[in-house]
């Protein structure tokens, strides 16, 4: 399937940055006629809000230069890849707000490796090692030192071409023989010292079955999948920069371009074959404090239960962080914010949760709710008193409208707007003091009811001169706090959401210490609280902004009519600051 890529939003300020210089210089000198990208991720885990920066860039040149962006999972290890991730995946980059020109699959060119690597052989620039993985890396030195020559490295173009189609045949055990590339064991390039291109593995492949007892190394297969799909700008993060000198052999030994009868296997099969010389450019990845990203750790931390799953909301995943509620605009906002260079650098996590307030606070409704509730009743009101309020959906945007807030005698508020003794500075309700009450008006404590030490209801007058249209409205008092009416209001379960470390570098061993030791006992509080029925009417994945209180979504999963369950999304302000 081909697609016509999105628009670039003509509105919106060019963006300008060392690899789109580049893509500009290209078109206007002709190189290309049109610009080509790839998002290749292999699917062995979920995708995090590094790979975020990826797509972002990928995906957003192709709707900036009217080119077209292929989705391609580079599934050269089946061993350690699922199906699952590949759905995952797919969903993700359909979330943050892309769709590819076409799907591809590093399988689906497996053929044009193998005939690719032959040709190689045949051109005596690979051989077929038996040494063992500890003996390549016995023979292939340091970084001071150069590497030895395999003594397997000079054998003839045609005991070559018997082993490696043996090796096809499945002939040989696991581990028995590598395909490497013949280049140069004394280069200061590690990534060139004969490097393996094909390793054999007897291993099912989700695509192909059994039908492939041996696969191709990544570097190998990555460059020459970008050839075949025609990819004018490769961009890859910079740990791929060492590997580049290799990338551009593979592509200019093999020569597609000039090789078709390399690829005709795929034409016959259909494909479209715009094969080309793709061009590998680095940039920086997006490295963000109080977190990890290492596939490794994340799935540790799943398999041990320190987190509830790939989705957990506390994890950099990008199903985490969409079920958490973190709009996909938001990881669009902090890919321009962050923007791309060759520097490596750490991203404070604050400019990611500023985002998503940014986001946030312009896109969500307003709704009222009480997560430790505090009983406030108002004795000059009839018990049986109800009445609905008018609210507005946004306090700045008369486009959202209004709705119908209902209010009764009993009310739910928050157990932190009253204290029997305050601190100096203390603008809330306090016995004997008066507090106005979001859009109901001024009421004056004057009982406290307690059990104990613990203060379980206050009773309060209404000055109802301070009711809304009156004289008394516009009387001045410190103190605003908001409610839910106790007959009406849904309770709720509410997830409180934090960061998943206490310390901004979990990845540092101190004193013996893993990333396991600094996990934040407080990064999830679950607690019982009451919302309006309005709120708990919600779909799932809806976001609001529970007022006073932060920015809160519709769980995804868990919630339900008559069992709502909402997940805190970012806080109102940022609480880690100060400590």
């Amino acid at each position: 399937m081909t697609a016509t890529p999105a628009p670039a939003d003509a509105t919106a300020p060019e963006k300008n940055d060392f690899i789109r210089q580049i893509i500009r210089e290209d078109l206007a000198s002709g190189k290309h006629a049109a610009v080509r990208t790839r998002f290749p991720p292999e699917p062995n885990g979920y995708l995090h809000i590094g790979h975020a920066k990826s797509i972002c860039l990928n995906f957003g040149i192709g709707q900036e230069f009217g080119g077209l962006v292929n989705l391609r999972f580079d599934d050269t290890n089946p061993a350690k890849e699922d199906p699952e991730y590949v759905e995952a995946i797919k969903e993700d980059v359909r979330w943050l707000g892309f769709e590819w020109a076409e799907l591809r699959h590093a399988s689906d060119y497996f053929e044009v490796f193998y005939r690719s690597a032959l040709k190689l052989v045949e051109d005596g620039k690979a051989y077929v090692c038996d040494l063992t993985a500890e003996q390549v890396r016995e023979y292939r030195g340091t970084l001071t030192e150069p590497g030895r020559n395999s003594p397997f490295r000079d054998r003839s173009v045609e005991e070559n071409l018997d082993l490696f189609r043996r090796m096809r045949a499945g002939e040989f055990p696991d581990g028995a023989r590598t395909l490497r590339a013949k280049i140069d064991m004394a280069s200061g390039n590690i990534n060139l010292r004969d490097p393996a291109i094909y390793r054999i593995k007897h291993v099912e492949h989700q695509n192909t079955g059994n039908a492939w007892p041996i696969y191709p190394m990544y570097d190998y297969a990555h460059c020459l999948s970008d050839a075949l799909e025609g990819i004018t700008h490769s961009l890859c993060t910079l740990e791929f920069e060492d590997h580049r000198p290799l990338y551009d052999w593979c592509v200019d030994h093999v020569d597609l371009v000039r090789n078709p009868q390399l690829y005709q296997p795929l034409v016959d099969a259909g494909f479209s074959v715009p094969a080309a010389k793709p061009r590998q450019i680095e940039f920086s990845r997006l490295n963000i404090n109080y977190t990890v990203m290492s596939k490794r750790k994340l799935l540790a931390l799943v398999d041990e239960g320190l987190v509830s799953g790939w989705d957990d909301p506390r994890l950099p995943t990008l199903q985490g962080l969409r079920r958490r509620g973190c709009p996909p605009a938001a990881l669009r906002l902090l890919a321009d914010r962050v923007g791309i260079s060759k520097q490596n650098s750490l991203i404070d996590f604050s400019v990611l949760e500023g985002c998503i307030r940014e986001t946030m606070d312009s896109a969500n409704a307003r709704r009222l709710a009480v997560i430790d509730p505090l009983k406030l009743v108002i004795t000059n009101l009839p018990a049986g008193h109800a009445e609905s309020l008018t609210f507005s959906n946004h306090p700045k945007n008369a486009e959202f409208g209004e709705r119908e807030v209902p209010f009764s005698p009993e009310l739910w508020i928050e157990r932190e707007d009253f204290m029997e003794v305050p601190p100096k500075g203390f603008h809330r309700l306090v016995p004997g003091g008066e507090v106005r009450l979001r859009g109901v008006g001024i009421v004056k404590c004057d009982e406290v009811v307690k059990d104990g030490e613990t203060v379980v209801e206050v009773r309060c007058t209404l000055d109802p001169d301070t009711r809304a249209g009156l004289p008394g409205a516009d009387r001045k008092v410190k103190g605003t706090i908001h409610w839910v009416s106790a007959a009406h209001a849904i309770e709720a379960e509410v997830r409180l959401y934090d960061r998943l470390f206490s310390v901004p570098d979990p990845d540092k061993d101190e004193a013996g210490k893993t990333y396991r030791d600094y996990l934040n006992p407080e990064s999830v509080r679950v607690v019982r609280g009451y919302i309006e029925p309005s709120a708990a009417a919600l779909a799932p994945e809806t976001s609001v902004q529970f007022e006073r209180l932060g920015f809160f979504t519709a769980d995804r999963r868990d919630h339900a009519p008559g069992k709502p369950v909402f997940n805190r999304t970012v806080t109102l302000r940022d609480t880690w600051a100060k400590a």
